[in-house]
């Protein structure tokens, strides 16, 4: 079978569990993905790589696994599906949802509650498939073989969400002085675009703090495992770091927890809940206020409690 990737980050690593189950059940197993998911993927071992580059077209893809493949699961519509689809695969199967039954031979009817886990939608999935995905191992951290440093701490103030998912820099700096006093080893993660507030964070920290750009993003992968905190804003980053291993403090604002915040049990999400909350938009149309909101205080709290 051939697993179709999701683009996202977060919902990459929200059906790794379920790949992993699909493994485990005995399938010869595949994922086609965009180059830049390579690495990530590689972390499964067993697990075949199809992976293209971000300028192939999906009949580039289609001519690769073409009568190769008896069945494609796929999540959404995109490069893979197309390619799913160009390839004439016989069984295609994937949620019954608007915008992909179109692609599929074989749509699975599936509930969601909005309130659950993003995670439900895949395991559910797999589930009407007849596959049990409910084993501790499957949402275990990938085996990077890289043991964290204690005192190792990644900040990541960026968010590739957008700018509304950002907190404020100054708090960001606090944070930063606090964990440099207290002997941490601090590394600072920027993102590609948006405002660069992991560059201007560094600099306002000065010497002895690293300076990391996190692109491309699973090239990041060992520099997280390699941390035993990583604090950062809601975005890719966090659900990476979770894949590889590290324990993360969230700090979430116009997306909501309980539907995203990263797998495991021993991760710590930080919020101020408002009004507003939540609207999922990049940019705010109003105030900023599940930002402005979210206090040092409650932070720091999130990051000692972690940090033991």
């Amino acid at each position: 079978m051939l697993v179709t990737a999701p683009e996202r980050w977060d919902e990459a690593c929200f059906c790794v569990p379920v790949v992993r189950a699909l493994m485990a059940s005995g399938l010869g197993l595949g994922v086609v993905c965009r180059e830049e998911q390579k690495g990530f993927w590689e972390t499964l071992n067993g697990l075949e790589v199809l992976a293209f580059p971000a300028s192939a077209k999906p009949k580039v893809a289609a001519a690769q696994i073409k009568n190769l493949w008896q069945a494609a699961l796929l999540w959404e519509p995109g490069f893979a599906a197309d390619a799913v689809r160009i390839a004439n695969v016989d069984r295609r199967l994937g949620p019954a949802l608007p915008y992909l039954k179109p692609l599929l031979t074989h749509p699975l009817e599936i509930s969601e509650n909005p309130l659950e886990h993003r995670v439900r939608h895949y395991l559910s999935t797999a589930e009407q498939m007849g596959v049990r995905c409910l084993n501790p191992q499957f949402f275990a951290p990938a085996a990077m073989g890289i043991e964290p440093s204690t005192d190792a701490v990644l900040i990541c103030p960026d968010s590739d969400f957008g700018p509304s998912h950002e907190w404020l820099l100054e708090r960001w700096v606090g944070i930063g002085r606090e964990l440099v006093l207290g002997g941490r080893k601090l590394t600072v993660a920027g993102l590609a675009g948006g405002r660069g507030l992991g560059k201007r964070l560094s600099a306002n920290l000065g010497v002895g703090v690293a300076f990391f750009e996190a692109s491309p993003m699973a090239a990041a992968l060992p520099v997280l495992a390699a941390h035993h905190l990583v604090i950062a804003a809601d975005g890719s980053l966090p659900h990476l770091a979770a894949h590889a291993g590290a324990t993360c403090v969230t700090l979430f604002g116009p997306n909501d927890p309980l539907w995203k915040r990263p797998l495991g049990k021993r991760h710590a999400v930080v919020r101020k809940h408002v009004e507003c909350a939540p609207c999922l938009l990049e940019k705010c149309p109003m105030d900023m206020r599940c930002q402005n909101e979210l206090d040092y205080d409650r932070v720091w709290s999130a990051v000692c409690d972690k940090l033991g």
